[in-house]
C-alpha cells in the first residue's frame, strides 16, 4: 500500500481581528478585544500564515486535519473571511476541520462555526441524535474522527468538555471501528493532558478511558501553541497524542513560531507505519524542514 500523508495544523486565529461593533464587546469578549489589541496582534500575523500553507500545498498532503481556533472572538464578522481562507486551503474533501474553543467563544455566535463551515465537517457515517460529533471521514487508509471540546466559558477560562452524549456517541464509533484495519486519527482542539486548570479538558479522564479500551494509532490536537508529544495508554501499546503551535504565530516567550506536522502513514493493521515531519518558521523566516521521527 502507498504512503498517505496527512498535515496537521492548528490555531490560526485568522488575523486581522474585523472591527467590532460596540454591543459585541459585552462579557467575555470585552477581555479577549483587550487581550487582542494589548499583545495577540503583535504576534498572530496573517503573512505568517499564508506562508506556511503555501508551504502545505507545496508538499502535496494526501488531506489536511486543522484543529481549530480558526477565529478569535467569535464574531459575526470574523466567519466570511474564514471561510474564504478555509476555501484557500483545500476543498472540503480533501481538509477536516474541527472547533476550538475561539470559534465557540460566546453562546451567541457558538452555531456559526458549523454553519459556516458545514461540508468540511461532514461525516461518512451516520450520526446519532442529530449532533454534529463525532464526524467520521474516510480518506485512504485512515480513519479521522472528530470530536467537538468547544463550549462557550466564563471569561478568563479556556477549559474544554466533550459532554456524557458525545463521550457515549465516541463509545459507539470505536466499538465499530476497533476491528478494522484502518489507521484511525483522533482529531481533538484540547490536549488530553494538562497542568492548566483554565485550559484544560474537564472530561479528559472519561476521554482516556475511552481511548484504553478501544485505542487509535494518532491523536492531535492544538490549543496549547507549542509543540508537544505525549503517550496515551491503549489496549495494545501506548498512543502518541501530538500538539502543534499556532500556525499564524511570531516566535514570543516560551511560544514556537508557526509550524505544522506531516504525517506518513503506510502499512496494515497491526503493522502500521508512521513518520512525523514538522515543518515550520526558522530563525530566516522561512518554512524548513525542522525534524523527522519514527512514531510507529
Amino acid at each position: 500500500m502507498a504512503a498517505f500523508t496527512l498535515a496537521h495544523l492548528s490555531d490560526p486565529h485568522l488575523p486581522p481581528l474585523p472591527a467590532p461593533r460596540l454591543f459585541d464587546l459585552a462579557g467575555k469578549r470585552a477581555f479577549g478585544y483587550m487581550n487582542w489589541t494589548r499583545n495577540r496582534h503583535k504576534f498572530h500575523r496573517r503573512s505568517v500564515l499564508d506562508q506556511l500553507v503555501a508551504d502545505i500545498q507545496a508538499q502535496a498532503p494526501d488531506h489536511i486535519a486543522i484543529t481549530g481556533d480558526l477565529v478569535n472572538l467569535a464574531l459575526e464578522a470574523e466567519f466570511a473571511p474564514a471561510r474564504a481562507w478555509l476555501e484557500s486551503v483545500g476543498a472540503a474533501d480533501r481538509v477536516t476541520v474541527i472547533p476550538g474553543n475561539h470559534d465557540t467563544y460566546v453562546r451567541v455566535t457558538r452555531h456559526r462555526f458549523a454553519e459556516a463551515f458545514g461540508n468540511y465537517l461532514s461525516s461518512d457515517v451516520a450520526r446519532s441524535g442529530g449532533s454534529l460529533f463525532p464526524l467520521v471521514r474516510r480518506r485512504g487508509p485512515l480513519v479521522l474522527i472528530g470530536v467537538s471540546s468547544a463550549v462557550p466559558t466564563p471569561p478568563l477560562m479556556a477549559t474544554g468538555r466533550l459532554g456524557p452524549s458525545q463521550l457515549e456517541a465516541l463509545d459507539r464509533v470505536l466499538a465499530a471501528l476497533a476491528g478494522e484495519p484502518a489507521f484511525r486519527v483522533l482529531l481533538i482542539h484540547h490536549p488530553l493532558r494538562s497542568n492548566s486548570r483554565v485550559k484544560r479538558l474537564t472530561d479528559s479522564f472519561e476521554l482516556l478511558a475511552l481511548l484504553r479500551q478501544y485505542g487509535v494509532e494518532l491523536i492531535l490536537h492544538g490549543h496549547d501553541h507549542v509543540h508537544s508529544t505525549i503517550w496515551i495508554d491503549g489496549p495494545k501499546g501506548a498512543i502518541p497524542a501530538i500538539g502543534v503551535p499556532s500556525a499564524s504565530a511570531l516566535a514570543h516567550g516560551r511560544y514556537p513560531a508557526a509550524a505544522y506536522n506531516m504525517f506518513e502513514v503506510e502499512g496494515e493493521g497491526a503493522a502500521w507505519r508512521c513518520t512525523q515531519t514538522v515543518r515550520g518558521i526558522d530563525d530566516s523566516s522561512r518554512v524548513q524542514q525542522l525534524q523527522t521521527m519514527r512514531l510507529l
